[in-house]
């Protein structure tokens, strides 16, 4: 069985850093993609950023030059550095990756950025 596990959300000052990681567990013969969204209350869900195996990244035009996304694959884990962060950056974030060409889901943790 296959688990993700998120950590590092909070509550955060806007202009603020939050660090998020994912780790994934189980029986893993593969990882391929991996992946950060969020929902926001009301909204849909929506990438944030995602890695490929080779290291290769995309970001929503919303976070790009503020948020890094980062893999360590010895590890299995994804990780989502924030900076600069704003009001609108609050959302569960949710990690995805692709494991044994099988999608997967982690709990979700809150981020909320207030003042």
């Amino acid at each position: 069985q296959v688990q993700l596990v998120e950590s590092g959300g909070g509550l955060v000052q806007p202009g603020g850093s939050l660090r998020l990681s994912c780790a994934a567990s189980g029986s893993i013969f593969s990882i391929n993609a991996m992946g950060w969204y969020r929902q926001a209350p009301g909204k849909q869900r929506e990438l944030v950023a995602a890695i490929g195996s080779g290291g290769s990244t995309n970001y929503a035009d919303s976070v790009k030059a503020r948020f890094t996304i980062s893999r360590d694959n010895a590890k299995n884990t994804v990780y989502l550095q924030m900076n600069s962060l704003k009001p609108e950056d609050t959302a569960v974030y949710y990690c995805n990756a692709n494991i044994n060409l099988l999608a997967y889901w982690g709990q979700g943790t809150q981020v909320t950025v207030s003042s």
